[in-house]
């Protein structure tokens, strides 16, 4: 057994703070009202990039195009929503919970971690562009000051998370609610032609407003993109009690409210963007400013207010409002997300504020670098992966637990759990990969055109038949024990902290229970609670690579040659998107003249980045090597440090043993000497009062005299027994047994 206290910093031991950001969130936690969850949920649907999307999916594709693709990417976010929300409330854990118990492992959700990262600061990024923008607009204020202040301002309302989101979003939604409607009251009023300029809306890409079969794909990926959503308001949903009888209306309504239901307000403020995008457009202003938030409630408002400056006032503190409404949703979101991710990359958690500052930074640098002039490129791009996630995971909660091909529980802890679960993994990568290509045009125009919808059906297809191949044996790595007990708390013996049943698990490395945190953190057990008597799935591959090469290379090597090409074949994927989109980007405004040129070039420096990638890929393997090394010499002077203390205990023991026999046999020889030297002394005294010579008279004082000085030597030999046997610590190396008993014999002579 290995004793070991972890001791956790202030911010992450208020839970206040920390929200439960890593963890099952406790009955103990969950007392907010169900409708005040959906209340905070719905709050989060304020951000002005869904006007955004989809004006500009109307501007480029037109009305009918834009409507439909917007409708049937609406159904399919509402439809897969459903069952992960319904998890989420019912089992009171977040999205990357979900993901770990739905098919993905304990490491492999890590990769969904990292892709729910980049939806929160992909968004944060868009919607404080947009609130810079309004503050340019009304106060002259340099963009990349606004950025900034767009940004800092998000972060003390989010510190203490879910307790003062749910007042702020409480407090702003009615007035939200009246400067969102009020607009499109007073423009339908009075603009007859409205609705007429709204139908007639031609795309500048389809050059149509009617119905088009190849733009509708992309319009439908363009609006896809947010079906990470759900992620978000599933963070919320967590909160949600317990369903019992007396609260299963509130409760049900509520989650459906709080999770499918928010893409019903999406749907219609898509649409709403693309209606004050035709007014901003009848108006006679640029596809540009039709583009942007600001300008679209700013031109709406003057149906209301006169006064242009009053109307541009009253669209900026909307914009504001709405913008503070949804980022602190977005910094919220990414800061579980980072947690989740690096918790498992570094088996280190900082806490959740550190991850929210983080993730807001990355927000700032894309901000700077303009990420509002390719919102449409970033998203239909995001939207392939965003979708095959989603997808794994709706096929798992809808298909593969219904038909027993996975475990109906809800298991998240490392403990329990593969590290890779290869029905969520390869689904989504598979997916992932092909919808990518297809996007970038490999597979004909259509398949790029209908990308998103090949991942989602791809994902959706392979889950139940990888589940059905594997026979689901990737789920669970070992039963939970604490499942079968009546105990509802236990305290963790590393951190020392209770927790509620759902939350523990037993550690055999510490041979006590462990919190969920305490679990993912620790970094020396690697994983022998799961893989003690079996190989894991990442040495069964390095035994097939090294059967390939017929047993010449070991597994080990074997795994780091795979760990390499992984490794670099990701790195490479990743660049070549980014090149791609590059390309793609700015040699629009290349002459043709130079277009081999530049692609020429681009080629180029591409097969420097490679190189150089693989010098980072083997980088990483060597630091990785390192960190292994280290741990597997901490782990060696932790086991001979054990076996130094074990040796010293049983010393000690030994030595307690002989001091205790020691003081037991002072104790018993100063009894036994004790009784008869005070039988003397009295027999002394008795026989000094009756007749005696001198000579008798003398020699019998000499043997009181004697007896007395013995007898004070058994007092301190029996003090000194009391002593050994209260402390047992002295040390008696320098006590001499046999000079005591000369003593005593010199004495008696």
């Amino acid at each position: 057994m290995k004793n070991s206290v972890r001791k956790y910093n202030r911010l992450i031991a208020d839970e206040t703070i920390e929200d439960y950001s890593l963890r099952y969130t406790p009955k103990s936690f969950r007392k907010f009202p169900e409708l005040l969850i959906a209340n905070t949920a719905i709050g989060s649907i304020s951000f002005l990039a869904l006007e955004a999307i989809g004006a500009g999916i109307g501007l480029h594709y037109g009305f009918s195009t834009a409507f439909w693709a917007i409708l049937t990417a609406s159904l399919i976010i509402f439809i897969t929503a459903i069952p992960i929300s319904y998890y989420a409330a019912k089992h009171n854990i977040d999205i990357d919970l979900i993901t770990r118990s739905a098919g993905f492992g304990y490491v492999g959700s890590t990769f969904t971690s990292l892709i729910y990262a980049s939806f929160s600061f992909i968004f944060f990024a868009l919607e404080a562009a947009i609130m810079a923008q309004a503050i340019y607009l009304y106060f002259a204020l340099p963009l990349y000051l606004g950025y900034l202040l767009s940004s800092i301002i998000i972060i003390p309302l989010v510190f203490y998370g879910i307790t003062l989101i749910n007042r702020l979003q409480l407090y702003t939604q009615p007035i939200w609610l009246i400067m969102m409607i009020a607009p499109f009251i007073a423009v339908l009023l009075k603009e007859p032609l409205a609705i007429s300029s709204f139908f007639s809306l031609k795309g500048s890409i389809s050059n149509s407003s009617d119905f088009n079969f190849y733009y509708f794909g992309f319009a439908v990926g363009i609006s896809l993109s947010l079906i990470a959503q759900i992620g978000e308001q599933v963070d919320y949903l967590r909160f949600m009690p317990s369903l019992t009888k007396k609260n299963r209306v509130k409760w049900w309504i509520s989650m459906i409210l709080a999770g499918p239901g928010w893409i019903i307000l999406g749907f219609l403020k898509q649409i709403g963007g693309m209606f004050l995008a035709s007014i901003v457009i009848f108006s006679g202003y640029s596809i540009i400013d039709a583009k942007t938030p600001i300008e679209m409630y700013n031109t709406a408002y003057t149906y209301i207010f006169s006064n242009p400056q009053t109307a541009l006032a009253v669209a900026t503190v909307f914009v504001v409002i709405s913008q503070i409404k949804i980022n602190v949703t977005n910094a919220y979101a990414g800061s579980l997300a980072w947690s989740n991710f690096f918790s498992r990359i570094t088996h280190s958690h900082p806490g959740r504020v550190v991850w929210m500052i983080f993730n807001i930074s990355i927000a700032l640098l894309l901000m700077e670098s303009g990420i509002f002039n390719v919102l449409e490129k970033i998203l239909g791009l995001y939207s392939n992966v965003a979708i095959a996630w989603i997808g794994a995971i709706f096929a798992d909660l809808v298909i593969n637990k219904p038909l027993g091909l996975s475990p109906k529980i809800a298991e998240f802890k490392r403990a329990y759990l593969y590290n890779i679960n290869p029905v969520g993994v390869v689904s989504m990568g598979v997916a992932s990969f092909i919808s990518i290509l297809s996007f970038m045009g490999f597979f004909g125009e259509y398949a790029q055109s209908y990308s998103s919808i090949l991942a989602m059906f791809i994902s959706i297809f392979l889950s139940p038949i990888i589940a059905y191949v594997t026979k689901g044996k990737y789920y669970i790595a070992r039963e939970n024990s604490l499942n079968l007990r009546k105990e509802t708390h236990y305290v963790c013996q590393t951190c020392n902290h209770t927790y509620e049943k759902e939350d523990m698990a037993f550690c055999p490395l510490y041979s006590s229970h462990i919190c969920s945190l305490c679990c993912s953190l620790d970094s020396l057990c690697h994983d022998m609670c799961k893989f003690k008597h079996e190989k894991s799935l990442r040495d069964k591959i390095g035994s097939n690579i090294s059967s390939i090469f017929a047993g010449k290379i070991s597994n080990t090597t074997a795994l780091k040659i795979f760990d390499f090409l992984s490794i670099n074949l990701f790195l490479v994927f990743i660049i070549g998107i980014i090149v791609w989109m590059t390309l793609d980007i700015y040699i629009k405004d290349i002459p043709v003249t130079l277009h081999v040129m530049f692609k020429d070039i681009i080629f180029h420096y591409s097969l420097a980045i490679v190189i150089l990638t693989s010098i980072i890929s083997w980088w990483i393997l060597l630091l990785q090597d390192s960190r292994q090394r280290a741990e597997a010499l901490l782990e060696d002077q932790n086991r001979e440090l054990e076996a130094e203390v074990e040796i010293r205990k049983k010393a000690e023991q030994k030595a307690e043993n002989e001091a205790k026999a020691k003081a037991d046999f002072l104790a018993n020889m100063s009894h036994e000497i004790r009784t008869p030297m005070n039988s003397i002394i009295g027999i002394n005294k008795i026989v000094l009062k009756t007749d005696l010579n001198e000579a008798q008279r003398d020699n019998l004082q000499k043997i009181e005299i004697s007896a007395k000085s013995l007898l004070s030597i058994i007092n301190n030999i029996l003090d000194f027994s009391k002593m050994e046997a209260q402390k047992l610590h002295l040390d008696i190396s320098d006590f001499d047994m046999l000079k005591l008993l000369q003593d005593t014999i010199d004495i008696f002579e």
